[in-house]
């Protein structure tokens, strides 16, 4: 829980600083006065003042957001000396570039992360196919177990999760899609993956497990290799290191058999044969704890397998490239996940996917714990990926948001007159409103997700 919160305040500071920063620094560079920076709402629990404008610095209370105040007519009585530096006095232009800076700012720091990851190298699964289940999609496509992606509509790819995302866009589209593999012989062949007659809420749960489509896992012993504390098995006397011998006087060869018999017995014992150290045990029995997962309800008794290190990297790829290359590769990664943000909100806008994809606080907090207990780069493609979502949804076009304001100075530039303060004030009250309501869908996913598992 701990390493969850401090996880989140983290990342969302870094996220709100780099957002107003972005705001401030075109504001003083067009000449506006900004009187406060502050990073959250609520009681100022840090103040500061600096620099000739004697501008305050702020950490609020509620780490949910921020703000920059700058001198501007409409809000507050403004010195004579200050009216050339208010806000509302600026060109409109001068007045977007402020407003649209902060959203900029969220992309740019998207950008400069996948750039410094790509630069490093981010570890990742060698994109080679499972065997496809009979009449699935895939397996209708031709797949066969051991086909590696090679490219996906002629877009190279290195490692699965590249593979999953290119397919899952166009599965979004509901399009037919074009993969490259190399087969377990070596032979090049293309496969075309009809995604037309995919459901909205397949896509929405276990998109590429609904296709057909999984990675390949090595062929694991069923050696127990980690018991999850106050588990079912860890009540029972299981430990790490015992291997099974048999589930209900059936022999168990693989972790992928003793895995697939559990998941489909939840609430229902299972009788466990059990080596340890080469001595066999007492019969063991189990009740698999019930858990939804993927809209189905499965067996879990808290164990994990026991994993030969150099098995798995033999199914590891690291992916690097140079400065100019990184650079290319990072502007493309945030330019095509803010375009599947959008693609995945106007959906939700027609009713062709769920509002329970939207997540609040609670999930983000809870991304953010795991993300960085898995390791620094996948915290860092978390914060960037929450960057991206963060400056895709200022820019929407709803009033209190950074869109809103974009588009009454759109409005402005297309009418030639400012829009009308009362106008302003109703759009205030329909953005407060429409906020408001998503934020409640939001926080409702989150406890439905949070007491579902």
């Amino acid at each position: 829980m701990l390493t969850t919160v401090v996880a989140f305040i983290f990342a969302l500071g870094i996220l709100i600083v780099v957002h107003e920063l972005g705001h401030y620094s075109v504001a003083r560079w067009c000449g506006v006065k900004v009187l406060r920076f502050s990073v959250g709402f609520g009681r100022p629990l840090v103040r500061r003042v600096h620099g000739a404008d004697r501008t305050e610095w702020v950490i609020g209370a509620i780490p949910l957001g921020g703000y920059v105040k700058m001198v501007d007519e409409r809000e507050d009585d403004v010195a004579p000396a200050d009216l050339p530096r208010a806000f509302n006095r600026q060109s409109v232009w001068k007045r977007i570039a402020i407003v649209v800076a902060g959203p900029l700012a969220n992309f740019v720091l998207a950008i400069f992360i996948y750039w410094a990851l790509f630069m490093h190298g981010i570890p990742g699964m060698k994109p080679v196919i499972a065997e496809p289940p009979p009449g699935s999609i895939a397996a209708a496509a031709g797949f066969r177990a051991g086909d590696t992606i090679r490219a996906v509509d002629g877009a190279a790819v290195l490692q699965w999760q590249d593979a999953r995302w290119r397919i899952l866009r166009h599965g979004v589209d509901r399009s037919a899609v074009d993969i490259e593999v190399v087969d377990v012989r070596g032979q090049p062949a293309v496969r075309e993956l009809d995604l037309s007659g995919v459901a909205t809420a397949q896509i929405e749960e276990n998109f590429l497990g609904h296709v057909g489509l999984a990675v390949a896992q090595p062929r694991l012993d069923p050696v127990i290799g980690r018991v999850v504390a106050g588990s079912v098995a860890d009540r029972a006397g299981v430990l790490a290191g015992d291997r099974v011998l048999s589930i209900d006087a059936r022999p168990v060869d693989d972790w992928g058999a003793l895995v697939k018999t559990i998941r489909a017995h939840p609430g229902k014992p299972l009788d466990i044969e059990i080596d340890r150290a080469g001595r066999a045990l007492p019969t063991v029995r189990l009740v698999p704890e019930s858990s939804e997962e993927g809209g189905q309800i499965i067996g879990k008794v808290g164990i994990g397998p026991q994993v030969d290190r150099a098995q798995a990297e033999a199914m590891m790829v690291d992916v690097r490239y140079g400065p100019l290359e990184s650079l290319r590769e990072a502007v493309a990664r945030t330019w095509s996940t803010s375009v599947l943000s959008l693609q995945m909100l106007g959906k939700m806008l027609v009713g062709e996917v769920s509002l329970k994809n939207l997540s609040g606080p609670i999930t983000i907090a809870d991304y953010a714990g795991q993300s960085v207990q898995v390791g620094w780069i996948a915290y860092l493609t978390f914060i960037a990926l929450i960057s991206i979502s963060l400056g895709v949804l200022n820019l929407l076009p709803i009033p209190m948001l950074d869109g809103g304001h974009l588009m009454y100075y759109a409005i402005e530039v297309v009418g030639r007159r400012p829009v009308s303060e009362r106008a302003m004030a109703i759009g205030q009250q329909v953005g407060m409103g429409v906020l408001f309501v998503l934020m409640a869908f939001a926080i409702f996913n989150d406890i439905h997700r949070l007491i579902g598992g």
